[in-house]
């Protein structure tokens, strides 16, 4: 049986999920089939999710607030999503930003995550505004994911940069806000972005990325027949560290593909590139981290942004548990490599 684990603080408690249900079958798994509440039902290796209801940053940010419901629309999407072999996921619950006070939050956000990592569970933290990073890093770096001299890469899909400089933390400032922390802590933040919008980021913005060593490409040179191009980034990103923290702004896609996000993108990244993406550092092993974030329901037509988001969800962790960071013990047996689309 799995080693029991103790439950995590939040401030709002897990719900059972529910979906589509063609049977009893291990050939009918779908996901609301394997996410429990009860912490005694995962051991190190399998999944947990935490949600993150805030759109604090947003609102902060000038931009279009409704990502606090942003959890419980992906968690809708993902749950009637079929899987291809049988894996344990928890669910545990949502930290609230509901008094204004995202400085909290981000804390309490960050006690979470570490405790999930610390189990050595496979996190996804589901915002909310993109000032979701920045709770996720504090848990990251709260961790004992990162040993010793263990080299932390940031890795931002997204068409904005986020390194504001305000007198505030906002859903622009997530990035800036790890720089400072890195570099008080005698590192430097290794932040690399793919599908930034040069029209959506202005010169200081550049400026600021150039002057913190940040690697990117823009949305331009993510398209369909840039493959080679996107790979060799993502390659070479991975070559620079030992643990990942992935972060998708879902306004990275075109807004064709995700219309409810504060700022839906006029050109963007298409879906399949983001994906392929996304497989590649889910299977690389290393220890991942992973948060999605500016999903709005209030502005999403017909759930496609939501569905994009848990199609990206989905394709991590399938992809993570054929290439998981922790070896199997003896409750964990090796997983069969799924079927590809």
């Amino acid at each position: 049986m799995p080693t029991e684990l103790a439950a995590v603080a939040v401030d709002v408690a897990p719900t059972a999920w529910s979906g589509r249900d063609d049977g009893s079958g291990a050939e009918h798994l779908r996901w609301h089939h394997v996410v429990s509440t009860d912490p005694a039902a995962v051991t190190a290796g399998d999944v947990a999710f935490v949600g993150f209801r805030s759109d604090e940053g947003v609102r902060r940010n000038k931009g279009r607030t409704g990502a606090a419901d942003g959890p419980r629309a992906l968690r809708a999407a993902l749950a009637s999503m079929a899987l291809p072999s049988r894996q344990r996921a928890l669910d545990a619950g949502d930290i609230e930003v509901a008094d204004g006070d995202l400085e909290g939050g981000h804390a309490r956000l960050g006690r979470a995550v570490a405790d999930l990592l610390d189990d050595g569970l496979r996190v996804v933290v589901l915002g909310g505004g993109h000032e979701v990073a920045y709770g996720s890093y504090l848990g990251l770096t709260g961790s004992g994911l990162l040993r010793d001299d263990d080299r932390l890469g940031v890795l931002n899909l997204d068409a904005h940069f986020d390194l504001r400089d305000e007198p505030v933390p906002s859903s622009g400032t997530p990035f800036l806000q790890m720089a400072r922390d890195e570099q008080a802590a005698g590192r430097r933040l290794n932040y690399w972005v793919l599908g930034v919008s040069q029209p959506s980021n202005t010169t200081t913005l550049f400026r600021t990325a150039d002057r913190l060593g940040v690697r990117y490409l823009t949305d331009t040179e993510c398209g369909a027949l840039d493959r080679e191009q996107v790979d060799a980034f993502v390659e070479e990103f991975l070559a620079s560290c030992d643990v990942v923290h992935l972060t998708i702004d879902l306004d990275v896609l075109p807004a064709a593909s995700a219309p409810g996000v504060s700022a839906p993108a006029a050109y963007g990244v298409p879906i399949g590139t983001v994906e392929r993406v996304c497989a590649a550092v889910a299977a690389s092993g290393k220890p991942l981290l992973v948060d999605v974030a500016e999903l709005n329901p209030s502005l999403d037509t017909d759930q496609r942004t939501a569905r994009a988001a848990a199609r990206l969800v989905h394709r991590l962790l399938v992809t993570s548990a054929v290439a998981p960071f922790l070896p199997p013990g003896p409750d964990m047996p090796e997983p069969q490599r799924p079927e590809t689309d």
